[in-house]
């Protein structure tokens, strides 16, 4: 009999046939490959290469508590989510993969495995969003949670409580661009008893496997990289720690805030094109970063990818690239700041990141003004952008024009 969790594997059986075939032990098979393949085989019946958007909301059974094809209701598991579901996992070299309407969903039930009372340590450098969540929603459900300087192991035993349970990071983080040692914290945190999450959304799997340094979960704001073209709103968890997994299968069915199924084949899309995207985000940004840096109108590059940024050591051992977000700070403070955002062309004023084409925006007022007055403040003369695939050469142009006129 199926359970309310019932997610049925992709290797179930149809009258005699796979439900989906054509494509064994992906876990053998590079990563580019994986982004195209795990989790989505040709369907045998029609021969059709990509994964069909199935819309049913509900499923057959042949007998009662016995669905025919392993799937009874929509929000408790849908074809089209479950490919994507084993997709992500296989990329992140995770054992379970969930899809949630957003990255805020996903985060949500991560956070809902902690009891009232229990306290979280967050970086103190964490998308605004995040510490929003956490602050304002769960705070109020009991959920303690100090904000600390992961950058430094010994931050975390100094703030460690008895009633610690969690550390939550991201890495690169958001705004700043600060890179954490995940196999750093984890060593520490797991020795404390902990778990820690680490938030993948900047590097994306491509670029780095927090799973294989330690950490517990990871998740993702599909919206981001992996959806890339700006069109689908999303999440992902992936994890191997199995009592997690069953605590997030349990709350994913529960709540009910999935991804649905045209969301679902959204972020599958893109993540076929993850690492030639990725490959450029990449080498745009790199050049992006060679106008910024001596550049009199700018007092200071935030880029991992700097040989004298704090970090850069451990950006190059656990990242295979330095990812496509640079932020910066202007000389003329705020004023100069805000009045570069608004005078691109190319760059389009917009919050999110990670899609196609390339954005700016001012973090303070825009992404992150839920931290204004805590410890997660960012400064106001700081500019993030999210450096697209176009032709570097307008990019470059864009900002140089921009730059001029502060």
């Amino acid at each position: 009999m199926c359970s309310s969790t019932c997610r049925p594997r992709i290797s179930d059986v149809v009258g005699g046939e796979p439900l989906l075939s054509g494509f064994e032990d992906p876990d053998e098979y590079g990563f580019e490959t994986r982004a195209i393949r795990a989790g989505q085989p040709h369907d045998p019946r029609t021969g059709g290469v990509v994964t069909a958007i199935a819309l049913s909301t509900t499923f057959a059974q042949d007998s009662i508590g016995e669905p025919r094809f392993g799937y009874e209701y929509a929000r408790t598991g849908n074809p089209t989510r479950h490919a994507y579901e084993q997709c992500i996992a296989s990329l992140e070299g995770a054992t379970h993969g969930f899809a949630f309407a957003s990255g805020l969903a996903a985060e949500d039930v991560l956070l809902r495995y902690l009891e009232p009372g229990d306290h979280l340590l967050l970086g103190d450098d964490a998308y605004g969003g995040t510490f929003r969540l956490i602050d304002k929603v769960h705070g109020r459900g009991g959920l303690n949670s100090s904000a600390v300087d992961l950058t430094d192991p010994e931050s975390i035993r100094n703030a460690w409580t008895a009633s610690t349970r969690m550390v939550w990071f991201e890495t690169p983080t958001n705004p700043l661009l600060t890179i954490i040692d995940i196999e750093q914290v984890c060593a520490v945190v797991h020795e404390l008893g902990g778990l820690v999450v680490v938030d993948n959304t900047f590097a994306t799997p491509y670029l780095q496997q927090p799973i294989s340094l330690g950490a517990d979960a990871v998740v993702h704001s599909a919206t981001k990289y992996l959806g890339g073209h700006s069109d689908v709103v999303g999440g992902a968890v992936t994890t191997s720690h199995e009592e997690l997994a069953e605590h997030i299968g349990f709350a994913q069915n529960a709540v009910g805030a999935v991804a649905g199924p045209f969301d679902s084949y959204l972020v599958l899309r893109g993540i076929k094109t993850l690492p030639v995207r990725m490959d450029r985000h990449c080498e745009n940004a790199a050049t992006i970063v060679d106008l910024l840096m001596g550049h009199p109108r700018v007092s200071e590059v935030l880029y991992p990818g700097l040989d004298d940024q704090p970090g850069h050591d451990v950006a190059v051992r656990q990242m295979s690239g330095f990812g496509g977000m640079v932020s910066f700070r202007l000389a003329g403070g705020r004023e100069a700041a805000e009045k570069l955002a608004m005078s691109t062309r190319v760059f389009t004023l917009a919050e999110s990141l990670g899609a196609v084409e390339s954005l700016i925006e001012h973090p303070g007022v825009m992404t992150h003004a839920s931290a204004a007055g805590s410890a997660l403040e960012v400064p106001d003369d700081l500019i993030r952008i999210s450096v697209g695939i176009e032709s570097v050469d307008d990019l470059v142009a864009d900002l140089d024009r921009a730059l001029a006129t502060v």
